[in-house]
């Protein structure tokens, strides 16, 4: 295949060429090259595909049906890897359960899904953690441990695999009473509010553990301009940590969830307007290293009911790259360059990935993305349902496949 006048772009800038693609490798970049299949994207960019370390299956089953229906959404959204997080039912916590994300890891158009291993099982005993690195896992995944002699062992582990720890700071006490960001909002619905230390001192302590032990921790779903002061100063002193952002937050703000609209309800629960305003700089200053489409998908059961017991999630995943497109590259917050080593190359490495340059000899897991066509938010359990987003994914090439929408 070749794929003719399009903006080719990745972390390095835009350029105009043709790309020839052989058995899903880029043998060659240059002009007017000739072949027997020839695909026109004239006006369209040709990027690499985006990767999402952050991703929840339907009400959190974990099923070979939710694996396909993630895996087909992800691509059409410009995803061409997802990985899975490891809080799913049942936990991927075993052997076991790793083995059976691993077997439908490839669908038909549809994009790789890896996925992550939760540190602790069910009961908060450390897991077999030696046994699913072996399985090839791709990080370790774990939200607040309080108990520093766990926290000392998984490090250790980590360490020895050089494997990130995907760490989701919060303070369970405080999360399990609140639904929403302490505030003004939270206020004037009367609900309960989760106050920012929730976060931060969980962060400071953690960074702390990156420190001592020398290894990496992401910090997923970072919501506090504080938390995000906190990593950029301790990368600067040489700790390797980095700060993972929902696209939600950066997007939205707690107004969305006037009118107890359930689904503005996410985990972490958006913050208010000065807040949000802080992560765009954040953003822009290069502080924020990965984004995620935060993408936690429910049943209307689990959504259709008071604002206190619904479920936390969103559906997002499926509108990945026009979300980002429409809010960033259209608003001029960011260049697409810089998307790509936020929304691609960054992700990818955290999991030893290499991704986010199309360049002659690496695979062709790419997307064709026309920005002159839109792309309308259909669920009705989307904290965008309603909007006509700019840009459309009309092709993706993955793993050798290619799929047209």
């Amino acid at each position: 295949m070749i794929i003719t006048g399009a903006i080719i772009c990745d972390i390095n800038g835009e350029r105009r060429g043709d790309v020839r693609i052989e058995e899903g490798i880029i043998t060659e970049i240059g002009e007017n090259l000739s072949g027997d299949e020839i695909v026109s994207a004239e006006g369209c960019y040709l990027i690499p595909g985006l990767v999402d370390t952050d991703v929840r299956l339907k009400d959190a089953q974990l099923s070979r049906t939710n694996l396909e229906k993630l895996s087909y959404r992800a691509l059409s959204g410009g995803v061409t890897t997802a990985v899975l997080a490891s809080d799913t039912h049942p936990r991927i916590d075993d052997e076991i359960t790793l083995e059976f994300v691993q077997q439908h890891r490839y669908s038909q158009n549809g994009a790789t899904i890896e996925s992550s291993v939760s540190a602790l099982n069910d009961t908060g005993v450390l897991s077999n953690i030696a046994i699913m690195l072996k399985k090839g896992c791709v990080a370790l995944h774990t939200s607040t441990i309080n108990d520093y002699n766990l926290i000392s062992r998984i490090a250790q582990y980590a360490k020895m695999a050089e494997k990130a720890i995907f760490y989701k700071a919060e303070e369970k006490s405080l999360i399990e009473s609140g639904v929403i960001s302490d505030g003004a909002v939270a206020s004037q619905l009367g609900l309960p509010g989760i106050p920012p230390i929730s976060e931060v001192v969980h962060v400071a302590s953690m960074i702390e553990i990156a420190r001592y032990f020398g290894i990496k921790i992401i910090f997923k779903s970072i919501k506090e301009p504080r938390s995000i002061e906190l990593i950029s100063e301790a990368r600067k002193n040489g700790v390797a940590v980095e700060c993972e952002v929902s696209i939600h937050h950066l997007f939205k703000n707690d107004s969305a969830c006037l009118g107890f609209d359930t689904d503005a309800k996410i985990n972490p629960p958006l913050v208010n307007e000065s807040k949000r305003l802080a992560l765009i700089e954040a953003l822009k200053r290069g502080d924020i290293h990965s984004l995620s489409a935060l993408h936690q998908p429910n049943s209307d059961i689990h959504k259709d009911i008071t604002f206190y017991d619904a479920h936390v999630g969103t559906t997002s995943i499926a509108e990945y790259l026009p979300l980002l497109y429409t809010y960033l590259i259209s608003e001029n917050i960011i260049d697409m360059a810089t998307l790509l080593k936020v929304a691609s190359h960054a992700p990818a490495a955290q999991i030893g990935l290499d991704a986010g340059e199309i360049k002659i000899g690496s695979s062709c897991d790419c997307i064709v993305f026309d920005p002159a066509q839109s792309t309308s938010v259909p669920h009705h359990h989307s904290l965008y349902k309603n909007e006509t987003l700019k840009g459309k994914v009309v092709m993706a090439l993955c793993r050798g496949e290619v799929t047209k929408f």
